[in-house]
């Protein structure tokens, strides 16, 4: 039996203050514009955390862009330093939850840098020890929120709700005005603004559970609650175009955790079961039209066809705005007895529970019988060389997976070395060794297996460890005991915490299968949902016996807070605490800082070759070196300023020195193998060369492009009239500014 959900009385409404300067307005008119409540402040932190998430999102899109993941990570870390030291100004003593986990985080941080030591590619190491300690301040300061603003949870959940309806919003508009948004794109799926349609779709998850809260909660205007309905269609509609297996399996699991935790099933049911059936008859009617469902077509007919997808989605959202208008307002005047609730909450209980029954069923009665059918999809989603779905509606029902193909490598990297691995973000330096086809990936598609490679049992332990923190500190503040869980108060700020765990769950059940923990803007909203929670301590006791306990009143709490951080600042040991994080998070945002200032820089060099200007390109190559010492690509640079100077010799020092530096990236051996077989003319050094470029990436269209031609030159035959092989650097073109790309 489900304990009762305490419900919250609503604050009362503050009249707007008369503006000075203005006459009063008379009449009925002015009336109502002074009745007229002012946004509450909780609603002013959901817009204003909701669009500074969306923003980072957009800002970071897929986290291959150097300068654009640069921007982000320091502000991360710059904002996550000071939440922190304000966290440690005001605290005055007492247990200071969710710092375990954040000891955790920060092992896993100093771990990735440590990689660096024994990396394959170092520089890449750096880039993601940048990574982790951003999303370690990300973590950090949702903790620091948590102390500092314990009653601003709905904020919280409802941030995760406009962050996801921003993105969403943006990914179909590229579908529906494809001439302003997406004029160049080729795929059907939704795949902006991350460049990736997995990660799309993923976002769109990460709403669900909050917009589940916002239409079932007990609390609030039930005109805001019923947003939930168009929102949650909204979001499906996202996620259906997106193609996104995975999303949905988050989705299914996120909304299930939700529903097996949160005494509101009913209300919640009712929001999905209608969102999730308008959201099917718009895509319904999408997977039925060509024009939006095959790639590569003309813009001029994806255009019109994204005009009636606007009308279709414009349809659905005010249908079910409608919808969750009469159903709410009904409720609210209707409501179902206790006993009605708690027994249709056990209809859906047992309904989930049975729905893998049915599966199961399916399966037995099906033609290759339960015994085949598993064995088979069992063999599609791990064989490597299994046959891969289509690129179209029907993958969402496929189950093989190129991830199959990516995690065998990865595994590969693994056992090579067990312990350590090779290196954080190693794996796309490492994988050429042990791939069998021509793509290039950076990512294993999977954070256990992607760890594994990079770090090895070292960084699967600490992982581990992390998750275990995190887990006693949700524990600890969700009381998820078992008599507390049926005796506790199901208050709203519970409901709101569990919501937030919900959202949690739906990213780590999506990483499991993708590489969405490089995504920015999706780890960053999840890491601030779990650092709060982490971070809030038990719900039945106050955060803080000194903190002014209402949520109503901010001018109060704000000024509270300032007296207490200048107290904090008077106390020597907490003001020295506070100013080792700032310090630490300024040091980390410098470190961020400098392969972003190493790029620019060695593209200024090679931009200074075209000019003619060697001298300033040769120290602008110097300072690149400088700034990445860990990077084989100023080396290139540098060798190219030295051939274009006619000075051979130096140029062929920089080369050895690339591969010295990184001896187990393929990279180095082929430009210094191209240097001696096309600039100094000695074929059989370059064959020697060539071995381990080779044995380091077997299927190297360049490698082995040159090993063919010293063959030929070796044997006294003439050279081949092309060789196919990198573009020289002087005036090699570089990629988008600020893109992560390796320069040619």
């Amino acid at each position: 039996m489900s304990a009762p959900v305490a419900t919250e009385p609503a604050p009362a409404a503050r009249r707007r203050p008369a503006l000075p300067g203005l006459p009063p307005v008379a009449g009925r008119a002015g009336a109502r514009l002074r009745a007229l409540p002012r946004p509450s402040d909780d609603v002013l932190w959901t817009l204003g955390l909701g669009l500074l998430l969306a923003f980072i999102a957009l800002r970071a899109g897929g986290g291959l862009q150097l300068g654009r993941s640069t921007e982000v990570e320091m502000g991360v870390q710059l904002a996550g330093g000071l939440l922190g030291a304000t966290a440690l100004l005001v605290r005055d003593g007492g247990r200071l939850h969710g710092a375990p986990t954040l000891v955790a985080f920060g092992l896993l941080a100093i771990l990735t840098a440590t990689s660096i030591w024994w990396s394959v590619n170092p520089s890449d190491s750096w880039l993601e020890t940048n990574r982790t300690f951003a999303y370690a301040a990300a973590f950090g300061a949702g903790v620091a929120l948590a102390r500092l603003a314990p009653h601003r949870w709905s904020a919280i959940v409802g941030a995760t709700v406009v962050c996801a309806t921003v993105i969403s919003t943006y990914a179909l508009l590229t579908k529906i005005l494809p001439g302003t948004f997406a004029p160049d794109e080729t795929f059907a799926r939704l795949r902006e603004p991350f460049g990736y349609w997995n990660a799309v779709g993923l976002m769109a998850a990460l709403g669900v559970p909050g917009a589940l809260w916002l239409g079932a909660r007990r609390h609030g205007h039930a005109a805001i609650s019923a947003l939930a309905y168009p929102i949650l269609g909204l979001l499906f509609v996202t996620i259906l175009l997106a193609y996104s297996r995975g999303s949905l399996l988050a989705v299914v699991v996120g909304c299930g955790v939700w529903f097996a935790v949160v005494p509101l099933r009913l209300r919640g049911a009712a929001a999905l079961s209608t969102s999730a059936l308008g959201a099917s008859i718009v895509c319904w009617w999408v997977f039925a039209q060509d024009e939006l469902t095959k790639d590569e077509v003309p813009l001029d007919i994806r255009a019109s066809a994204g005009h009636q997808l606007g009308i279709a989605m414009l349809a659905l959202l005010v249908v079910l705005l409608i919808v969750g208008l009469a159903l709410l307002f009904f409720a609210a005047r209707r409501p179902p007895r206790p006993t009605t609730r708690r027994q249709a909450g056990t209809v859906l209980l047992v309904g989930l529970a049975l729905v893998p029954v049915g599966v199961i069923g399916a399966l037995a009665f099906s033609e290759k019988g339960l015994g085949g059918s598993i064995s088979d999809g069992w063999t599609k989603l791990t064989d490597p060389d299994a046959t891969l779905p289509a690129n179209d509606p029907g993958r969402l029902t496929a189950v093989g997976s190129v991830r199959a193909r990516y995690w065998d490598q990865a595994l590969k990297i693994f056992r090579a070395e067990k312990l350590h691995g090779v290196g954080a973000g190693g794996y796309a330096t490492a994988r050429p060794r042990f791939r069998t086809d021509d793509l290039a990936v950076r990512h294993a598609h999977g954070y256990l297996v992607q760890t594994a490679a990079d770090l090895g049992l070292l960084g699967l332990g600490v992982s581990l460890a992390l998750l275990a923190a995190w887990l006693a500190a949700a524990r600890s503040t969700l009381d998820l005991r078992r008599r507390s869980w049926r005796q506790g108060a199901w208050t709203a700020e519970r409901v709101g915490h569990l919501t937030l765990l919900a959202v949690v769950v739906t990213f780590g059940v999506h990483s499991l299968v993708d590489f969405t923990w490089f995504v920015p803007g999706l780890a960053i909203l999840a890491l601030l949902a779990a650092g709060y929670v982490a971070g809030r301590g038990p719900l039945g006791e106050s955060p803080d016996a000194d903190a002014p306990s209402s949520p109503v009143g901010g001018p109060v709490v704000r000024a509270a807070l300032r007296e207490r951080v200048r107290s904090g600042l008077r106390d020597r040991t907490r003001a020295a605490a506070a100013a080792g994080v700032v310090l630490v998070a300024l040091g980390a945002a410098w470190a961020t800082w400098q392969p972003e200032r190493s790029f620019h820089t060695g593209n200024e060099a090679l931009a200074l070759i075209d000019e003619g200007k060697l001298d300033e390109a040769r120290r602008k190559a110097i300072d690149a070196r400088d700034l990445n010492p860990l990077s084989v690509e100023p080396l290139f640079e540098r060798s190219a300023v030295e051939l274009a100077a006619g000075r051979k010799n130096d140029a062929q020092r920089a080369l050895e020195q690339a591969v010295r530096l990184q001896p187990s990236n393929a990279t180095p051996w082929v430009r210094l193998a191209e240097f001696h077989l096309l600039v100094a003319g000695d074929a059989r050094r370059a064959l020697q060369l060539l071995g381990p470029a080779l044995y380091l990436d077997p299927r190297s269209n360049t490698g082995v492009s040159l090993f063919l031609e010293a063959r030929r030159r070796t044997a006294g035959l003439p050279a081949a009239a092309t060789v196919p092989v990198t573009p020289p650097l002087p005036g090699a073109t570089t990629g988008p500014s600020g893109t992560a790309t390796p320069r040619p």
